[in-house]
């Protein structure tokens, strides 16, 4: 993954813009979470200043990952289309004050750096956009499943098909 190296405090200050598309493959914690590393993530990053003249930062990302159902156990294709906005602290405790004042839910405060590796923050937002249980919303085939599930015999039926020693 190429490394763009980033002043938050000025990217926002100028009104700053990135944008591009990176392969899963490249997003190592990404790929991790995937059923294969294929895909793309197109992603954008807007620097601002808020209202109350904070620097704040518009990061999208959209694209298809490939996850594992959990119900059955086969991939499939998850649409990822998230945009978050950042406002930036200068440290901790001015992020903790900002959080404070803004008490809005939507809006996520972090600590700013006047070197920020933008594609980790892609990379993060790509994750935070996965779902905590991936699973289709109607599963293709389910005959496996089903015959696993009716195939399930009692304890004292496998018992009877044993055969004493002699």
């Amino acid at each position: 993954m190429n490394a763009i190296v980033i002043d938050a405090f000025d990217f926002c200050r100028s009104n700053g813009s990135q944008q591009g598309v990176t392969p899963v493959a490249e997003m190592t914690r990404l790929a991790k979470e995937c059923a294969d590393p294929s895909g793309t993530i197109t992603w954008s990053a807007v620097g601002s200043t808020s209202k109350m003249g904070f620097p704040q930062m518009t990061l999208s990302v959209a694209g298809t990952v490939q996850l594992v159902c959990q119900r059955c156990l086969t991939p499939y294709a998850h649409t990822i289309d998230s945009a978050t906005l950042l406002m930036l602290g200068k440290d901790d405790e001015q992020a903790d004050e900002i959080e404070e004042m803004i008490n809005d839910e939507t809006i996520d405060v972090i600590v700013g750096s006047r070197s920020m590796e933008l594609m980790d923050m892609v990379e993060d937002e790509a994750l935070l956009a996965l779902p905590h249980t991936p699973k289709h919303e109607v599963c293709p085939d389910t005959a496996l499943l089903d015959k696993a599930k009716s195939a399930k015999l009692s304890p004292f039926e496998a018992l009877k098909g044993l055969t004493p020693n002699k």
